[in-house]
């Protein structure tokens, strides 16, 4: 099976979609997103310098472009698995046929400037812990009343909450646990981001969706999910809850994935599967950063793709 996968926020880099814009329909296609999000998309992948694509109202619909630009150049009817890690997951589900693109970017576009807004509320953040033993790791977090926003794989959790309380954290790690601070503007995927789950939730009334046409799992628990509606409802969650991309990673082995693409901006995802997923049976990899990879992406998809076998049912609202 041939996995496509969609990377989060933090894996931008400035530039990243100059090499797109000399494919046909590539910067009509943003330029009519950007009229989407209110945001200069084109400007944001290709000239922008990297504060300014850091900023979270910006970066997530920039992202979110980025997957539908590229998987918009492969053969998706032989794509069996879509997936994305946090904000990604809007795209794979753009991709699987959740959603059009046009819902994604403008969901995406609400998501993104309603947590920029959650997170001048307070003052949070984001720390990786990295290491140590895994109940030791979450207690720790939980004791001084921070959350694990991400479980990216085994030995990489990540703790979001107040900044005197990653600061406690810093100084007094978990035993063989060291601790990171993240360069991010406040508490992803916590409670603290309750007022842009509401916002999404407002908008996500009114979006079409559509049951899923290849398997699509979702970050709450790694699981696959049939249900257009399901769906929905589980990225407007996903705003503040946790993101379970180790459980989607064991979902990727357990559903005998042997070939992966990142789309771009490519690395990170593939990075984490390379050391989770290792040893025999490892799944062959593409990072697609440029159009440059594309010949190496079809050809893993010749080589371990098939058709989808799930039924569509056309719109499911």
């Amino acid at each position: 099976m041939l996995a496509v996968l969609s990377p989060g926020q933090g894996s931008q880099k400035p530039g990243f979609l100059t090499p797109w814009l000399d494919l046909d329909g590539s910067e009509a296609r943003l330029k009519w997103w950007s009229a989407i999000t209110g945001i200069d998309l084109l400007h944001l992948g290709t000239q922008a310098d990297a504060d300014e694509i850091k900023d979270t109202a910006r970066t997530q619909p920039l992202l979110v472009a980025a997957a539908l630009l590229a998987g918009g150049h492969l053969p998706l009817e032989q794509v069996g698995l879509v997936a994305g890690h946090s904000v990604g997951e809007l795209g794979a589900a753009a991709l699987a046929g959740v959603l059009s693109p046009e819902a994604a970017v403008a969901l995406t576009g609400v998501r993104g400037r309603e947590m920029a807004a959650a997170c001048a509320l307070q003052p949070t953040g984001m720390s990786a812990v990295l290491g140590g033993d895994p109940d030791e790791v979450l207690a720790a977090i939980d004791q001084l009343g921070l959350y694990p926003a991400n479980r990216n794989a085994a030995g990489q959790v990540v703790a979001a909450g107040a900044l005197d309380a990653l600061a406690k954290l810093e100084a007094e790690p978990p035993a063989k646990a060291r601790v990171r601070a993240l360069q991010v503007a406040g508490a992803f995927h916590t409670p603290y981001m309750a007022p842009a789950e509401t916002a999404l939730a407002a908008l996500a009334g009114g979006v079409t969706v559509h049951n899923p046409v290849r398997t699509l799992l979702s970050n709450l628990d790694g699981t696959t999910v049939a249900d257009g509606h399901d769906m929905l409802q589980r990225l407007v969650r996903q705003v503040t809850a946790p993101v379970r991309w180790d459980l989607c990673m064991a979902a990727l082995k357990d559903l005998g994935v042997t070939g992966i693409i990142e789309l771009p901006p490519a690395g990170t995802l593939a990075g984490l599967v390379k050391r989770e997923l290792k040893g025999d049976g490892a799944p062959e990899i593409v990072t697609l950063n440029t159009p440059d990879d594309l010949p190496a992406a079809r050809d893993l998809i010749a080589r371990h793709g098939a058709a989808s076998t799930i039924a569509t049912e056309g719109a499911a609202r």
